[in-house]
């Protein structure tokens, strides 16, 4: 499954994207609910969170009006499975308190769990966008999980389900990263800084919201249940070089010469001024290295995660390389409902479900399967065969398909 930064931008032009957006101004861009349903589902969801041995608290956070909840109040105390040590793990019917009570979910660094979420991230880092991370939210209707405040890296949120509105501010920090400097700022500073409301946007399934670093934000489920995709983009950034820098000049030796002695005079404090000043012209010299630009250049090309490519059977020379990029349904072949509220209706002898596209002719026993299935957030050909053998299922799903009432996920 893949994904290009231009498909994850449509209908707007990645040339408009990089000229007025990129690192400049929030964006928001509307997308048909079928957008992102590969991306991520319900069903995809549970099966992630049941993998339970795979959670911690650190990895899945429940949130209550902005507030995360203590670890020991949804987790219990577990050995690792490949380790003695003792970790925080979640536990199912604690959750399920929790989320009764209307507490957010995030689940964090899922970027590379299934192909629909490696797909965004791949788009975002194959246009040279930074390393991209993945975090989902599960949010319920009148509950905030955050209250205003920025991030220290782009943007991208991909709205999977249901509806959440965003306050965008004018305020925006300056460029800040993943440091106590800028981790530790108060919640009183960050209301002081956020500045006026400068848009209120809401997000509908197959949206995309685009914020640059540093961008002051937040956030409120508006459709009882919402699910959306944010992904973090880290570019690599100035202080990169200064590391790449650190590792050169180990090999120049008045970067280890010890520096003059202070004794309080004003000689030595000249002396070290003229030492820093012959130092910080040497470090302007590297930065015009060939060699140090080299390795800059190629830091900053492959600035991103590695995930997939694996091929078993293919390394064994047991089977031909599978087609990169083809398209892949779901463990279980599942379709998700991407029209709600659409239902057949009886049009004398005979059954219709209108569409987009026209009105789509049904059999009195596809009109029952297509009513119950239309009704549900998913399904999967085997659960539509159980529940009305008396159906085609797989002729259903495909006539449903093509008239983009369902999508494979």
């Amino acid at each position: 499954m893949t994904m290009t930064l231009a498909q994850l931008l449509a209908p707007m032009t990645v040339e408009q994207f990089f000229s007025e957006y990129h690192d400049k101004a929030p964006l928001h861009v509307k997308g048909d609910p079928g957008k992102f349903a590969s991306v991520l589902s319900w069903r995809q969801i549970n099966r992630l969170m049941d993998m339970t041995h795979a959670w911690t608290s650190k990895s899945l956070m429940v949130v209550l009006d902005g507030k995360s909840v203590p670890a020991e109040q949804y987790c219990t105390t577990a050995p690792g499975r490949d380790t003695n040590a003792q970790l925080m793990q979640p536990v199912a019917e604690r959750v399920r308190e929790w989320v009764a009570k209307g507490a957010s979910l995030v689940l964090n660094d899922v970027d590379s769990l299934t192909p629909g979420l490696a797909s965004v991230s791949s788009a975002i880092e194959d246009a040279g966008l930074g390393k991209a991370q993945a975090n989902v939210y599960i949010s319920w209707q009148s509950h905030k999980a955050f209250p205003a405040h920025y991030d220290t890296h782009d943007v991208w949120a991909v709205q999977v389900e249901g509806e959440k509105t965003w306050n965008v501010w004018e305020g925006r920090a300056e460029w800040p990263i993943s440091h106590p400097v800028f981790r530790s700022q108060t919640q009183e500073h960050h209301e002081q800084a956020k500045g006026k409301l400068r848009a209120k946007v809401t997000l509908k399934a197959g949206d995309l919201l685009y914020l640059p670093r540093g961008w002051y934000h937040d956030a409120l489920a508006e459709a009882p249940a919402s699910v959306h995709v944010a992904y973090g983009a880290h570019a690599p950034v100035g202080i990169d070089l200064m590391t790449i820098l650190g590792e050169r000049v180990l090999y120049d030796a008045a970067f280890r010469q010890p520096l003059p002695r202070q004794d309080g005079t004003a000689a030595a404090r000249f002396a070290l001024t003229q030492r820093a000043g012959q130092l910080g012209a040497r470090l302007a010299e590297l930065c015009k290295d060939p060699k140090v630009m080299e390795v800059l250049e190629r830091f900053v090309a492959d600035y991103r995660f590695h995930r997939g490519g694996n091929d078993l059977l293919a390394w064994r020379g047991m089977a031909a390389p599978s087609a990169g990029g083809a398209d892949e349904t779901s463990e279980g072949g599942a379709f998700r409902v991407v029209v709600g509220g659409a239902k057949p209706v009886r049009r004398g002898s005979e059954w219709v479900l209108k569409t987009a596209s026209g009105a789509l002719a049904l059999t009195p026993g596809e009109a029952e399967a297509a009513q119950w299935l239309l009704a549900r957030p998913d399904v999967t050909e085997a659960e539509l065969s159980k529940a009305h053998p008396q159906a085609d299922a797989a002729g259903l799903l495909a006539k449903l398909r093509d008239a983009a009432l369902l999508v494979a996920t």
